[in-house]
């Protein structure tokens, strides 16, 4: 096989796991009374499931982040984040919460957002196969969905640049509680 048909090959069963992986959902939904517990990482598929379980449940008022890895889909994040602040619906994350990536982003749509001593918010930047996000000019088409998202969830852009430069999308940066503070992802002081 010459060598550009074997990169070929590569490629495409690269990116026939990505959207394998991309097609079940992986996230779990635990209910505590009032609060409704994620864990796992965000799909496309995701966004039915969430939605589901909030219909069948009206009692929640609080989700709660658990060990979310992140997502494999911004847009998903975005439709779960969309659900959360419409519905007027609070996020915390406890002690032993940590959440990644998309996951973050998803903690920022809580009409009230508190955090729990302990906790790990870990961030970076995202990469798409051509560059890293910190890359791209910032008027790049690339980052309109995500500056706008970070707009509307904490009425400033301010911590989606934060997260471009803290860590490269192989890495993660565990924010400390100064940068929590200064991006606005609390509402509220951190709780002991």
């Amino acid at each position: 096989m010459r060598r550009g048909a074997v990169l070929w090959v590569a490629l495409a069963r690269l990116v026939g796991c990505a959207v394998a992986d991309n097609a079940v959902d992986r996230m779990t939904v635990q209910l505590d009374g009032p609060r409704m517990v994620l864990s796992g990482e965000i799909t496309s598929r995701t966004p039915a499931h969430f939605i589901a379980a909030l219909n069948e449940n009206p009692q929640v008022e609080v989700i709660v982040p658990f060990d979310m890895a992140g997502s494999v889909d911004e847009m998903a994040v975005y439709r779960m984040g969309d659900a959360i602040r419409t519905r007027g619906l609070d996020t915390h994350l406890t002690a032993q919460s940590e959440i990644y990536s998309g996951a973050v982003n998803l903690f920022l749509a809580g009409n009230r957002r508190t955090i729990e001593q302990g906790a790990i918010v870990g961030v970076h930047s995202w990469a798409d196969g051509f560059g890293e996000g910190s890359s791209y000019p910032r008027k790049a088409r690339e980052h309109q969905g995500n500056v706008a998202y970070t707009r509307e969830m904490l009425g400033s852009d301010a911590f989606y640049w934060f997260t471009l430069q803290a860590a490269p999308s192989d890495g993660i940066h565990e924010m400390t509680a100064a940068e929590i503070a200064r991006f606005g992802l609390l509402t509220g002081p951190v709780l002991n």
